[in-house]
This record gives C-alpha cells, structure tokens and sequence, in this order.
C-alpha cells in the first residue's frame, strides 16, 4: 500500500511543511523519526552535529544499515573528520534536502538533539562561507606552537571587534575567528552582522523529554551495545589518522574515553564508565536547552515525556494524538 501524501499543515500558510523531531541523546529520535517517515511518506534528515562524520557510524549511534533502509535518511555520515561541520554549513545542506524532499512529496523530518541547528533553522543564522583547508590548518597551526593567548592577540590586532568578544583562553573559538577571517575576508562580527534570514518553512515540533532514570538506563545499555558492535575498533581506525584532537569529531561522547583506553591509560570498563557519565551530563545540557528555547513555528511543540522505542508502547490513542498533531492545520 503507498503511503499518504505529506500532510497540508495549514492551508492558509504558504510556507510548506516539515517536522522537527528532537531530544537529549538515547531518548528514541531515530525509532520516532522512522515511524512518522513510514506512515506519513517522510525522508529523515539528521540534525546532530556528530552523526554527520562518516567515520563515526557506530561511536554516535547513526542508524543502522537496516533502519536507513526503511525510510530515506539524509545528511548522515557526509563529512569526513577532518572537515569539523558548523551550524551554517547544516542549515544550508539541510535546507537543500528539505526542498528536494518537498519537490519529491515526501514530508521533510529533520532528527537530532543538536539544538544550535534548529535555532539556526527556525531563526536564522550568520552564512559563514567555508574558509578553506588552508585558513583552517594555519590556524590550528599556530594555536598549537604558540597558545590561545597568542593567537588572541594576534586576532586583536587584525580584527578587534571580533576579538573583544571572545576570551584568551577559548582556543576553539579562537582558531575559527582566525580561520574565518583569513579564508574570508571578513571578521566574525561582519557576518554575525550580516545573518540569513529564518527558514521559509512551516515547521511543527515534537520533542522527547522521557524521566532521566530511562536516559541513564538506555545510555549505559547503548555504550555496551557499541562495544559489543565495534566502537573499540572505530575509534581506533580514528586515532590512526592523527587528527587535531580540537577536530569536533575527535570529541564525540565516548571517544576521548576510548582513546585513553588504546593509550593504556585507563581500562575499558572506566572508559565506558566515564564515557556514561559524560553522556548523561551533556543530556542535561540539552533539557535545560529545550526547556528555554521554542523549536516550532507553527503552533505549540508537542512533548512527549517518555523514551520512544516504538509506536507500540502507546495506547491507540496516544499514537493517533502524535499524528493527529502533526496534520493539525494551523
């Protein structure tokens, strides 16, 4: 049977429709996203910034072979680690796959718990060109053999009013400054001061926000389940390549913890221990995030205070509610 046509959302709005589904880590994005992209007619595109690196299939738990095979999924596994992702570069590659989902019929779901990309979504953001491999090397370069404090002062000479903004101490954000303006042209505060416009979308939200006792559960059981798939060896295959440890890659939750593992520093079950307590931590960011941030645009966000694993675990009614919300007019 073919499945429905993506639902009209609001026929008064000529903007066209599409869904966000998000969460804090292990709180079933994937297994949600799958069931609407199946009753709907919906192409899945990924809204984390980790699962985005090709190398890190199983380290930031992409969907698997099976599931990608289910429904369309987008935007996974696109970047190799030694091409760190940003906000803008997301938005721009999502907003593309939106519009040929749209073109296609098919209902635009964007899947993650990176919260930066949907603000960049749903609010705009500054439209940063790629500054270049070369930009991004010096950089990383010259914070290495001289310090974050050197680079600082180095930035404050060549563009002050970016400068100012930032602390000496902050390396990261250093070494984009710099990288940005010398593969640009422009200074930070320029194109912070020239943002793209919000995304000429419709887009209606539905956002995971299960007890944190299940998070803590379902994220120990998910580092074991990596282990037992290959995460030592993933990481491994990463750590040969000898990348700038300031790579976003080479801090995906549950990396560092492996690598100082092959290093011999700790043992495999302190990794794992370190890399559930990390995990955890960082879901709590992201709820605090959430809680003071609107994903939507179109009407109030839809919560739903439970670990998805799949559309049987609601009543009939629980389930005909989710879809009901999302073909809402309005």
């Amino acid at each position: 049977m073919s499945a429905p046509a993506p639902p009209d959302l609001a026929a008064s709005d000529q903007r066209p429709p599409a869904l966000i589904v998000a969460g804090p880590t292990a709180s079933g994005k994937s297994a949600l996203a799958i069931a609407i992209a199946e009753h709907l007619g919906g192409v899945i595109i990924n809204a984390d910034s980790m699962q985005v690196y090709a190398e890190l299939h199983i380290i930031t738990a992409r969907p698997s072979p099976a599931d990608e095979a289910r429904v369309p999924h987008r935007l996974y596994g696109v970047r190799a680690a030694t091409q760190p992702g940003s906000a803008a570069w997301w938005r721009a590659a999502a907003l593309a796959e939106m519009e040929t989902a749209h073109a296609a019929g098919k209902l635009p779901i964007l899947c993650g718990g990176t919260g930066l990309y949907f603000a960049a979504l749903r609010n705009g953001i500054a439209a940063i060109p790629d500054p270049g491999t070369a930009a991004r090397e010096a950089a990383r370069k010259f914070l290495a053999t001289h310090g974050a404090p050197a680079l600082h002062e180095k930035l404050r000479a060549a563009d002050p009013e970016t400068a100012v903004r930032l602390k000496p101490t902050d390396s990261q954000r250093l070494a984009r400054a710099w990288e940005v303006l010398r593969g640009t042209g422009h200074g930070m505060a320029y194109w912070h001061a020239h943002p793209a416009p919000p995304a000429p979308w419709r887009l209606r939200a539905i956002l995971l926000d299960p007890p944190r006792a299940d998070l803590r559960a379902a994220i120990a059981t998910r580092f074991t389940a990596m282990l037992g798939e290959g995460a030592l060896a993933e990481a491994r295959a990463l750590l040969a390549q000898d990348l700038d440890l300031a790579l976003p890659a080479m801090r995906a939750h549950g990396m560092p913890e492996l690598a100082a593992h092959l290093r011999g520093e700790i043992s495999l079950a302190d990794a794992a221990r370190r890399a559930e307590l990390v995990t955890g931590q960082y879901t709590k960011r992201q709820a605090t995030w959430f809680r003071h941030h609107e994903l939507s645009n179109s009407g109030p966000t839809h919560t739903i205070h439970a670990r998805f694993t799949d559309l049987t675990q609601f009543s009939e009614r629980e389930s005909s509610e989710i879809f009901a919300f999302i073909q809402r007019p309005g």
